[in-house]
């Protein structure tokens, strides 16, 4: 027939309710020893959590200076010890980097509603977050009105969770999501606050760099702009997570991520929980296996760049991946 153009195509079956995706061979080859390899995170013994959501970010994330003022301001070393305690380090999703995280120097007021807090116990807490936004409002809103009752009530109906507006001498002022927390709570419930005092792993939702997960030993809190991942028991060893966060940084992994969701944009991925949750991963190696565990976070961190090509061999020879499918990897995503 004049003008025909024979074209390449391939039998399919769907045959299930899950999404699906038009890729080329080699594509299809390297999703499918994923999938075969590995085991969707969802089914291994682990917990996600998004990271802690405040609804007024200005009030109970504070900087250093902030936060010595507060304990400053305690009426005694109880009162202090106890401030102290409160007020924990925490990490934005923007700090969070492959193997690594720059901390900001920022903390968080804790006053998740799971841990039922009297904050007339917390006096020198209970009045940052009643005059956090004096300086601003005296400036730029109210100046002639900024006496402390009206800064009482403005502060109040900024903090207090009702999702009502209220107009306060001509000013409207919106208040958070409607809940059944107290005004000097966080937005959300936080029933998961001890996981973050464990071993985790923690990434970014948004990564402009493919990956950005990194191993904490349990020190900071994160913000709602990233993720954090604890082990169970049964798997809640130093060397799955080293496993784990290899894989998570990989670009095996960068690319299953890559056809089972639609990127945030040209150069940024998001990494959702549900999205996560699917990713396959295989089962850590016996602890002799030592090509593997000669490969450290902590020497990763400084190592980074000389490192990256050896893991990603690593990762390719479990998955089963040929030289083309590597290279084809490889040249993809550039790290």
């Amino acid at each position: 027939m004049s003008g025909f153009i024979r074209q390449h195509s391939t039998t399919s079956t769907f045959n299930t309710s899950d999404s699906w995706v038009i890729l080329n061979p080699i594509e299809q080859s390297i999703k499918d020893k994923i999938e075969r390899i590995g085991k969707p995170l969802k089914e291994w013994d682990v917990k996600i959590y998004r990271g802690i959501l405040t609804g007024c970010n200005e009030a109970f994330i504070i900087n250093a200076v902030k936060r010595n003022e507060i304990l400053n301001n305690c009426n005694n070393a109880d009162e202090r010890k106890r401030t102290d305690e409160l007020i924990r380090p925490i990490l934005r999703g923007r700090d969070i980097k492959r193997y690594g995280y720059e901390w900001a120097n920022l903390y968080i007021i804790a006053t998740f509603p799971a841990l039922r807090i009297d904050i007339k116990q917390y006096p020198a807490v209970e009045k940052h977050l009643l005059s956090f936004d004096k300086e601003r409002l005296v400036k730029e809103r109210m100046n002639h009105l900024a006496r402390e009752p009206f800064l009482t009530h403005w502060c109040l109906a900024r903090l207090e969770q009702t999702g009502q507006t209220f107009e306060i001498n001509g000013t409207m002022v919106k208040s958070r999501k409607k809940t059944g927390n107290k005004w000097f709570e966080t937005q959300d419930q936080i029933g998961y606050w001890g996981d973050f005092s464990k071993p985790k792993i923690v990434w970014a939702e948004l990564a402009r760099t493919g990956n950005a997960f990194a191993f904490d030993n349990g020190n900071f809190l994160i913000g709602n702009t990233g993720y954090i991942l604890t082990m169970e028991a049964a798997t809640e060893k130093f060397v799955d997570y080293e496993w784990l966060l290899a894989f998570l940084n990989s670009n095996a992994i960068l690319f299953y991520l890559d056809t089972i969701c639609n990127r945030f944009d040209e150069t940024g991925w998001r990494w959702l929980r549900q999205h996560v949750e699917l990713l396959p991963l295989p089962p850590a190696p016996h602890r002799q296996q030592q090509d593997f565990y000669e490969i450290k976070c902590g020497t990763l961190q400084k190592t980074i760049t000389n490192r990256l090509q050896k893991i990603n061999s690593l990762i390719a020879y479990t998955y089963g991946f040929n030289q083309k499918e590597t290279i084809f990897l490889n040249n993809r995503f550039r790290h």
